[in-house]
């Protein structure tokens, strides 16, 4: 006997809704929505309206390992001593993938002040990434990985991209979840008290 009789179509179809609007962390990557933003050449057309997040200031950056597809490692704690931009971001996702130059730039020009790591959210497909590396040839960003996605479900915003900024001591600052102009002024004052101008 099921649990739920569905004799309505509109029922029917408002329950098939609510089931594909749901997001399975652990799905394909070929799976996951895909942003217009993936077609969308440049910046000044994608839509990156992320909201700044200060609920967990403060917060300890967490003890976990990145590697990247040669198998060499990161750990997150050996990074205090200079403040880090933690980006979690996936091939897949349209506003993650346009999001990439601004934070190669902004990487470039706070060198030695801020260091910006990009930490990929793709399960089980590391030349995706080595080859999105390869095919964009950033100059300051390093293509690492997260297979198990502890970061994302650490973060638990339920979104990508989300950025996290750490001060020199290892302590969260803020929060931008979803898509941002790491290009525009508003970056600098969101990063002029943590890396000073």
């Amino acid at each position: 006997m099921p649990l739920i009789s569905v004799r309505s179509p509109k029922l029917l179809l408002l329950v098939s809704a609510l089931a594909v609007a749901g997001c399975d962390r652990q799905a394909a990557p070929d799976s996951q929505p895909q942003s217009e933003a993936t077609t969308t050449p440049t910046a000044e057309k994608a839509d990156f309206n992320g909201t700044l997040d200060i609920a967990n200031r403060g917060a300890a950056m967490p003890d976990f390992t990145v590697t990247d597809s040669s198998g060499k490692t990161l750990k997150l704690k050996d990074l205090k001593g200079t403040p880090v931009l933690i980006n979690l971001w996936a091939t897949w996702c349209g506003p993650c993938v346009l999001e990439m130059p601004m934070l190669d730039s902004l990487a470039g020009t706070t060198q030695g002040k801020l260091r910006v790591l990009t930490v990929s959210q793709d399960m089980g497909t590391p030349e995706k990434v080595a080859s999105f590396f390869a095919e964009k040839k950033f100059a300051h960003l390093e293509p690492w990985l997260d297979p198990e996605n502890n970061l994302g479900f650490h973060y638990n915003t339920g979104l990508l991209p989300t950025t996290v900024l750490y001060d020199a001591q290892g302590k969260e600052v803020w929060r931008m979840i979803g898509g941002h102009d790491w290009s525009g002024p508003r970056t600098a004052a969101m990063l002029a008290d943590t890396i000073g101008k």
